[in-house]
Formats: structure tokens, C-alpha cells, sequence
């Protein structure tokens, strides 16, 4: 563990990432706390005011604060990408560890479900998903995670091929422990690296999603807010508005920008393989 710190430390860019990602939950956490408007007051006297002393970021068409409705839509980003990251590992690690572990038939018909899954574009999936059972914010979690699993039972299933030949996988039948004991206790604590990894970078695509799909119409639904859909709003009012798509963009931007630091950074500090080639 000493080890992994001092490695992920050296990487500036990663620890700035770091950084960032818990600036992003606290400000989500203490929302209703520093936001200085309710996110939903209408206010008719400063529709579409750009950015100034009293409304930092601007209004919206309704005269609503634009930073209070980033703040509390940085709760629903964040919350989607943790609970169908969360999903999704579970599903992904279970699947691969039961490929890898019992390989043969087992395996092979793993391998296809997963093969024709990754052959359907997973956002098309979900949006025809989310036409059947409507737009929701706990349908939108559900569905991407049980839509992206896929990646992780592949890094699962690998590490699970390597790791099931080692001696103290052996040793462990040996002694007769069950097969889930074997699973479980032995193989899945020493395949769970490449997973962490996986699942900063997951967070990433699942807030990436969720946005696209509040910018659709099809994700979180108004007045509730999210950076997706204040987006909608700067595409109605681009030429007059300019504010309401620049900064829940670069919000978005930055965001996965940060995930996908702190996931590079996680990568190079947990794989004894890099440990060589970097300094």
C-alpha cells in the first residue's frame, strides 16, 4: 500500500485529478449549503442575465441561478456515475469470475452473450430501453449499469485464466476448499486491480451518458437539474445566452477530464508492469 501511494503521488497530474474529484463531491455533498439561490426560484426581473456580482454564472430563461442549478445537477452526475459504476462492477465481476474460474462450456457461452452485447451500441440500447420503461433518474442508473458490465467481466475473466493456475490456487483445492471459497477469498482479492481502474474510468462514461441523455429530453427530467439538461437550455438560447452552454460544458469536460487522470493514475501505480519503464 506504501508503495502504491508513492507511486500514484509522483504523478502530478493524477493527484491534481484527485484533488478535483473531491472538490466535485464536496460541492455536490454541501450544495444546500453554499449554492446561494434554490435552484428552482423563478425569478422574471433577471431572465437570461449574463454573469455578474449577484448571479456569478448568469440566469437562465426562467431567471433561475445557473451556479445553484450546477451545483445540486453535480449531485445527480455524480450520483449516476457512482451507483451504475456500481452496478455494473458487480454484474461484470461475478460474470468474469464465474468465465475465467470454470472456463470450457461455461466460458464459451459467457464469451458470446458478452460478444453480441458489445455488438449492440450501448447507447442506442439505452435509449430504446429508456423508450420502453420512461425517462427516470434511478431508470437511467439501472440501465447503464446493467448495459456496461461488459468491460469488466472481460478483466476479470483474464486475470481469473492467470491466476486460477498459480500454486496457491492449487495449494487451496489441495487442502479442499470449495470453489467458492477459492473464488472468493483467494482469486477475486488478487484480480480486483485492473477493476478499480476500470471503474474511475467508468464513472467518467456514465456521467458522459447521463448527459447526453438530459440533453436529449430523455434523462433527468425538469425542473430537477443536471448539467445535461441546462445544456438543452443553452441550445435553445445560443445566440442570446452564450453562458447557459459554456459552463455546464466545461463542467462535463472537466469532470471526465479528472476521472480519467485520476483512472490513468491508478493504472500506472497498481500495475507492477509500468513500475520499470516510469520513474
Amino acid at each position: 500500500m506504501n508503495l502504491f501511494w508513492q507511486r500514484f503521488k509522483r504523478n502530478r497530474l493524477a493527484v491534481t485529478g484527485g484533488i478535483m474529484v473531491l472538490a466535485l463531491f464536496f460541492a455536490g455533498a454541501l450544495a444546500p449549503v453554499v449554492s446561494p439561490f434554490n435552484p428552482n426560484d423563478i425569478d422574471r426581473k433577471h431572465i437570461l442575465e449574463p454573469p455578474g456580482i449577484s448571479h456569478p454564472l448568469g440566469t437562465d430563461d426562467l431567471g433561475r441561478d445557473v451556479l445553484s442549478r450546477m451545483l445540486y445537477g453535480s449531485r445527480i452526475s455524480l450520483s449516476v456515475g457512482f451507483i451504475a459504476v456500481g452496478i455494473a462492477t458487480v454484474i461484470g465481476v461475478i460474470i468474469g469470475a464465474v468465465s475465467g474460474y470454470y472456463g470450457r462450456w461455461t466460458d464459451r457461452i459467457i464469451m458470446r452473450v458478452i460478444d453480441i452485447m458489445l455488438s449492440i451500441p450501448t447507447f442506442f440500447l439505452i435509449l430504446a430501453v429508456i423508450a420502453f420503461v420512461g425517462p427516470s433518474i434511478w431508470n437511467i442508473m439501472i440501465i447503464i449499469g446493467l448495459t456496461s458490465w461488459m468491460g469488466v467481466a472481460r478483466l476479470v475473466r483474464a486475470e481469473f485464466l492467470s491466476l486460477k493456475e498459480r500454486e496457491f490456487v492449487l495449494a487451496a483445492k489441495a487442502l479442499g476448499a470449495s470453489n467458492m471459497r477459492i473464488i472468493f477469498k483467494h482469486i477475486m482479492i488478487n484480480s480486483m486491480a485492473p477493476v478499480f481502474v476500470s471503474a474511475v474510468l467508468g464513472v467518467a462514461s456514465a456521467i458522459l451518458v447521463e448527459s447526453a441523455l438530459s440533453f436529449l429530453g430523455l434523462g433527468v427530467q425538469p425542473p430537477t437539474p443536471s448539467w445535461g439538461n441546462i445544456l438543452t437550455l443553452g441550445k435553445d438560447n445560443i445566440e442570446i445566452a452564450w453562458w447557459l452552454s459554456v459552463f455546464p460544458g466545461l463542467a462535463i469536460l472537466i469532470t471526465v477530464l479528472v476521472y480519467n487522470l485520476v483512472g490513468e493514475g491508478l493504472r500506472d501505480a497498481l500495475d507492477p508492469r509500468l513500475w520499470g519503464s516510469k520513474g
